[in-house]
């Protein structure tokens, strides 16, 4: 098992500049806003809680998760939610726990398919619905699922993201019902990774498997994207009200047990917070949520003027650039046949840091890369704190000056002199 791929791009972003290197960092997905000052004083009024907690997490925290979702559309009793250092260990407790292979959309996030091998099993990728992210074309998905049976295999679940990453962008209603239809009809657990919920840009109802398969999807989230929190490491699944979910939050419970003991006390309180939709933290969403619009479209247009193919984005913070109609000329002046090929030339040659689509389980071949764009939000807190304020954030100097610098960048390698 090797280093996850965006893990991997972080350190070599430090690398980079630990020896005084230029570097454009648009590998690493952290959100790239300085913490809000009341979660910092919550987590400070806990310091001393010390003790183990519940292996499930604590009342306070578990119910402050079920409002959240309650809120969103999605009652919750307390008594579904289980806590876990991140979302991501949650989600191979999970993957675990439904035994059998896993179903993923291609492409989907570097984790996915990791965790998967790490429990033996190679996963099924599902192409997603044209111009869409996150989620495997039902017709699609339910061939493949039909063909992996008849040759022995044992498909049991299927992991989604809404909104998506890599692609940031958002599922439509049509797709996730006739994902749900299909799940149901194959038997097939659903989990719905929701981690970026609150950061699709445009208001509107949010499709979320749960309200059209709610006795069979298992749904996730945590601080680390909203709140801009990745290092605190907490996060929350939401268990179905039925004898399914029942049996999964057990069997999620038990190997929680013997794997991290409790989640972090004092991270649990100041998620219990957080949780509870204070409005000083909505308002700071609210803002993020803007900053992060803001440049990602601004950053699609700008891989758009150098004539790639991308789709705006949705969600999140990511940016999903093709290549493709640049394929001729990137194979004569720079030799590159595949995505990592011009991921390694980006680096190498203009120390723009970005991941291959391949990483995400894309074809190889595709010219396909991930963008995460925080890394233009400014070189330190202060500038950071002013573009999250901004009522135009991509038009601040120094995203303006990076926007431009990038573009240079893009035009050196698909026009050099």
């Amino acid at each position: 098992m090797t280093v996850s791929a965006t893990l991997a791009a972080n350190e070599a972003i430090a690398a980079r500049r630990a020896a005084g290197q230029e570097v454009l960092a648009l590998g690493f997905g952290e959100a790239g806003i300085p913490v809000h000052p009341l979660l910092r004083q919550r987590l400070a009024q806990a310091a001393g809680q010390t003790a183990y907690g519940p292996v499930a997490g604590t009342d306070a925290a578990r119910e402050a998760a079920a409002g959240y979702w309650t809120r969103r559309a999605i009652p919750t009793a307390k008594e579904q939610v289980l806590l876990g250092p991140g979302s991501k260990p949650l989600l191979f407790a999970l993957l675990h726990a439904a035994g059998g292979d896993v179903v993923l959309p291609k492409p989907a996030w570097v984790s996915y398919g990791a965790q998967a091998e790490m429990l033996g099993r190679d996963p099924i990728r599902v192409p997603v619905p044209e111009g869409e992210g996150g989620v495997p074309d039902a017709d699609a998905m339910d061939a493949a699922v039909r063909a992996a049976r008849a040759a022995g295999r044992d498909p049991r679940i299927v992991v989604v993201t809404l909104p998506d990453n890599p692609t940031g962008r958002l599922a439509s209603e049509q797709s996730v019902k006739a994902l749900c239809e299909a799940a149901r009809e194959l038997d097939l657990i659903i989990a719905a990774d929701e981690i970026y919920r609150d950061l699709v840009f445009e208001p509107g109802a949010f499709p979320s498997p749960s309200a059209w398969a709610p006795e069979r999807t298992v749904t996730t989230t945590s601080l680390s994207k909203n709140y801009a929190l990745g290092g605190w490491r907490i996060g929350a699944a939401r268990f179905p009200d039925s004898p399914l979910g029942e049996r999964l939050r057990e069997s999620v419970r038990g190997t929680a047990s013997e794997l991290w003991s409790s989640t972090p006390m004092p991270m649990q309180h100041a998620a219990a917070y957080a949780w509870s939709d204070p409005q000083e933290l909505v308002d700071r969403v609210a803002l993020a949520r803007r900053l992060h619009g803001s440049v990602a479209n601004a950053v699609a247009e700008v891989f758009a003027g150098a004539g790639c193919e991308v789709m705006p984005p949705q969600g999140g913070f990511y940016v999903w650039p093709d290549f493709e109609p640049l394929r001729a000329s990137l194979a004569a002046d720079w030799g590159i046949a595949t995505s990592a090929d011009l991921a390694e030339v980006l680096l190498e040659r203009f120390g723009v840091v970005v991941l291959p689509g391949s990483a995400f389980g894309d074809d190889p071949e595709r010219l396909t890369i991930r963008v995460a764009v925080p890394g233009l939000y400014g070189e330190n807190d202060s500038e950071r704190l002013a573009a999250l304020v901004s009522d135009e954030p991509a038009s601040m100097p120094w995203i303006g000056d990076a926007l431009e610098g990038l573009a240079q960048k893009l035009r050196a390698l698909t026009a050099p002199e």
